[in-house]
């Protein structure tokens, strides 16, 4: 067969010429060669040629063959270096082995497994022939454009001190021989620091311990880059002082940190300053911080992690008295996880533009100013990170009467394309993609049209494919809903009262109108059948993910600040429930208690605690850290409010006037599987219900005790707390303004009459509580988001700053105890996406506590956040996972979620085609699981980061 052109083998969506630049392949004496396709063809031709031999029907069927395997190996090949890299010789043989294998075609690929054990036979016999002298030298360029010698001795060095403490369950010399592997003479210094992160990080699905080293040889190439110079952990205890004082220098000169932060005693807070800590980072988290929230000079990153938590502290104790002792304890409860603050709070504390907020709630008005001064708000708002949620409800709908033009109204949508547009040309600085939320009540005449904006078919002047859209849902449509009775839609600038009331007084105006309209009083409305504007609400939502279900009357009836406005809307996560109207843009900031470090020790072996009762899980609680945690927390929380940037005057006179906070939770599912408890349990219930409460507790014990130190918040008098109604108390509020009540469970365990006394005498703070997704800052302290369930036992996950393999440590753990983790389990895990239930080597006994998000009853899940929701003044951003959707699963789940009283829900996430590359774990390559990402959105869209 003549040798083919490489135009004719990648003349296929695999793989585009122009690409060929970006690819260099290391040859085994380590020369740097460009990449050539046409190679590929050549090596699988010959290995089908050499057991078919080359009669002509052969060899037609070899060449279709041969061209759609030749496809597979590079498309395979480009998923690990998207962005162009190099590749070993060894790992394109290694593909090349894997697509035949896949092909069914298992007698070519033994010849030529035999093929390359044989050509490697060669290799060693005449490397042991070979004198010293023979053997290539490695040499390394550096930017002057001088080369020298591999310091091998360095590099074992760094990649030994990577791996101390970790054991036996990583290894110095695997590490090393995929490091060596992988250079070539001539690298590039920045590639020799690439290297052994590489080498490890390809480890990770082995034992979840390579995650600490890859993240310990990132931070080597981060101190390079910072110091200008290598260094190691060992050096740094003595180094980081003199650093963090040049560090703040350099930040302060180049007007990238603020200058008081250069006033502060530095001999204090560099004594605190914590070096070893820098080893607690995994790899995911450190290569986010490197990648997006590290300060950087022209693209030259300046912080290391200890810098960059001090910075953060410091940047939120300017104005304390004592500003040092608060930046050291903001700086203990940070650096050591026990609690993070939001992104925004992380990007910009301590800088000149500190904008420290993570939601920004508008109300949009019925007129054209209103509409774009809003419009501009959200762009002047997302410029500096903050997550949008619109209330568009005032808007008139289409078809409505115009006075000023005396014609008719093009209604919401057109508007909400506008908005669209924005947050994607506003990008947050470039740092994140812009991200809004519009809202809009379900007796508003435009909902219909509303519910298609996520559609990928239809008008696209119509459509809004970046922005996520939400329903405002009274609950006297659920109520008609349930009854199979009519609803009615109107146009607000007929109705206009009823986007501002609530519960009864909203059903006696609603029907009200509705009479109204039977007797010829109102020109623009239309009814249908409840039932079935809600299936079409459902359908929308699995189809394209999109509008989220919230209700409007529990986020009302439950608010402490009723007595001031209403909520109209919550945040772009749906965790914020605060008033907006056309002089208020409501803010939130966040930050998350990280359940995990809270607990006490648990035994980790032995059966599942199924039924254990809430004393018992409350003694699993380490109470007074928590306590002391969320003091701390609670105040750098209400010092966000003052030392705010606000893009928007109208934000900053609500956020100081009722100075709202939302603290948090992250590492739920991380708390059941220390204290194994399986998510679908009573027990779960339970945790959900006693831990929220203790966090509720002390977040709201905190707020009191600030209040007598600082002063309330300037509306306080009138509100519920004020009146010594707590959010225990508030259900009674929703329960009387319902048919049937609140089905939900009242237990309590702490001492809630002694504080219910106390908050009658103030509140710093307006709210005090929600849970919000945390995505990123989970990801950055290495434990699970938010409330979620566990999503996968191996996967990988993709996000902005590229794909990292996740593998549950508590399930290494079990499988190691039970000396089941070996490399046959790692591709059993990965063959199954993740999942153990097929797993048949996998105990029965273990199996519920692993169980993922799919596989659990999405049930347990509402059950739990009725059980937190009794104990929040605002939200909680809530998920809900489908392992076999229906139509009426679906119908009955947030039925149930509306009845048990949650205020909101969020994504509906279902499995979609799997999608996954099952190698071995010989071949090396980063396992790029890819299956069971949910309909409509990824399990790390950037904009559920808005929040967190």
């Amino acid at each position: 067969m003549s040798k083919p052109t490489t135009q004719a083998v990648i003349g296929n969506p695999a793989y585009d010429p122009s690409e060929a630049s970006h690819y260099k392949v290391i040859r085994r004496n380590n020369a740097m060669v460009n990449f050539d396709a046409s190679k590929i063809h050549i090596a699988v031709t010959k290995a089908f040629l050499a057991v078919e031999g080359g009669s002509g029907a052969a060899s037609a069927r070899v060449r279709d063959l041969v061209s759609r395997l030749t496809e597979q190996v590079i498309e395979a090949l480009k998923r690990r270096q998207p962005g162009g890299g190099t590749f070993h010789i060894e790992d394109i043989q290694d593909q090349v082995e894997l697509a035949l294998m896949r092909a069914g075609e298992h007698e070519v690929a033994r010849a030529y497994v035999l093929y390359r054990e044989e050509r490697a036979r060669e290799r060693r016999q005449q490397a042991a022939a070979e004198t010293p002298a023979d053997v290539p030298v490695i040499r390394v360029s550096y930017p002057n454009g001088s080369q020298r010698a591999l310091d091998m001795v360095r590099l074992r060095a760094v990649i030994d001190e990577a791996c101390s403490g970790l054991g036996t369950a990583v290894s110095i010399d695997a590490i090393l021989g995929n490091t060596v592997k992988n250079l070539y003479d001539g690298i590039s210094e920045d590639e020799l620091f690439q290297a052994p992160i590489l080498a490890s990080r390809v480890l990770i699905e082995r034992d979840p311990a390579y995650a600490y080293a890859s993240a310990r040889l990132l931070l080597d190439r981060v101190r390079w880059e910072v110091l200008g110079e290598a260094a190691t952990q060992a050096e740094m205890t003595a180094r980081y002082p003199q650093y963090f004082r040049d560090y703040l220098q350099t930040g302060i000169q180049n007007e990238l940190i603020d200058p008081r932060l250069g006033q502060y005693d530095l001999e204090r807070i560099t004594a605190a300053l914590r070096p070893e800590r820098d080893l607690d980072f995994q790899y995911l988290g450190m290569q986010i911080l490197y990648d997006r929230y590290f300060l950087h000079v022209r693209e030259r990153r300046i912080e290391l992690p200890q810098a960059f938590w001090m910075r953060v502290a410091m940047g939120l104790a300017m104005n304390e008295v004592d500003r040092e002792t608060h930046a050291i304890a903001f700086y203990e409860v940070l650096s050591s996880f026990d609690f993070v603050s939001s992104t925004p709070t992380l990007f910009n504390a301590g800088t000149l533009r500190p904008q420290l907020s993570s939601c920004f709630l508008t109300t949009v008005g019925d007129d054209l100013d209103d509409i774009y001064e809003a419009i501009k708000e959200n762009a002047m708002l997302s410029k500096f990170s903050g997550g949008l949620g619109n209330d568009w409800t005032p808007v008139r709908a289409l078809g409505s009467f115009i006075k000023g033009t005396n014609g008719k109204s093009q209604g919401v949508v057109p508007f909400l394309k506008v908005v669209n547009d924005t947050a994607v040309a506003v990008n947050q600085g470039g740092k994140r993609k812009g991200a809004v939320c519009a809202y809009l009540e379900t007796w508003h005449m435009d909902i219909e049209e509303f519910l298609e904006l996520r559609k990928n078919t239809g008008d696209d002047r119509r459509r809004t494919h970046d922005m996520n859209t939400a329903n405002w849902i009274p609950d006297l449509f659920m109520e008609r809903v349930e009854n199979n009775a009519m609803w009615t839609l109107f146009s607000p600038n007929e109705t206009p009262d009823l986007h501002d009331l609530t519960g009864s007084a909203f059903r006696e105006r609603y029907e009200h109108y509705e009479r109204m309209a039977d007797a010829g009083g109102i020109e623009l409305f239309k009814r249908i059948p409840a039932i079935h504007l809600w299936r079409k609400m459902l359908t929308m939502l699995f189809e394209t993910g999109h509008p989220w279900i919230t209700f409007k009357d529990p986020c009302n009836l439950r608010s402490p600040q009723q007595h001031v406005g209403v909520v109209h809307s919550s945040n772009l996560c749906t965790e914020i429930t605060l008033n907006t109207n056309a002089k208020e843009i409501a803010v939130c900031n966040l930050g998350s208690v990280n359940l995990v470090s809270h607990l006490r020790a648990v035994a980790d072996a032995g059966a599942l605690r199924e039924d254990s009762t809430p004393e018992e899980l409350l003694a699993m609680m380490d109470g007074e850290k928590l306590h002391h945690t969320i003091r701390v927390a609670m105040r750098m929380l209400d010092n966000v409010i003052d030392m705010n940037y606000y893009a928007v005057a109208k934000a900053r006179n609500s956020n100081l006037r009722h100075r709202p906070v939302g603290l948090g939770l992250m590492g739920f599912s991380d708390a059941l599987l220390q204290m194994r408890i399986p998510y679908a349990s009573a027990a779960a219930l339970a945790f959900a219900d006693i831990s929220q409460e203790v966090i509720s507790y002390h977040a709201i014990d905190a707020s009191a005790d600030l209040a007598r130190e600082r002063g309330s918040y300037q509306s306080f008098p009138g509100s519920l707390w004020s009146q010594g109604i707590l959010p225990i108390d508030s259900i009674d509020l929703l329960a009387a303004g319902r048919e049937h009540g609140v089905d939900v469970d009242r237990s309590q365990h702490l001492d809630w009459a002694t504080l219910r006394s106390k908050v009658r005498g103030g509140m710093r703070n307006s709210n005090c509580l929600a849970i919000a997704p945390t995505a990123t800052i989970s990801n950055i302290v290495g434990v699970s988001q938010g409330i979620e369930p566990i999503y996968q036992n191996l996967y990988v996950k993709s996000n902005l700053s590229g794909e990292f393999t996740v593998v549950n440590s508590y399930l290494v753990h079990d499988l190691k105890r039970l000396e089941l983790w070996d490399e046959v389990m790692v591709n059993d895990l990965k063959y199954f996406d993740g999942s153990v239930m097929p797993v048949d080597r996998i105990p029965a006994s273990i199996k519920p506590l692993y169980a993922n998000a799919f596989e659990t009853d999405p049930e347990w899940l509402v059950e739990a956040a009725a059980r937190r929701q009794k104990w929040l003044d605002q939200a909680q951003s809530l998920n809900l996972y489908f392992g076999q959707p229906s139509g009426k699963k679906i119908d009955e789940i947030y039925r149930l979620a509306w009845k048990r009283g949650l205020k909101t829900t969020y994504y509906l996430r279902s499995l979609g085609a799997t999608a996954a590359e099952k190698s071995t774990v010989q071949t090396g390559t980063l396992n790029a699981v890819v299956s069971g990402q949910p309909k409509a959105c990824a399990i790390d869209d950037p904009t559920c980061e808005a929040c967190q």
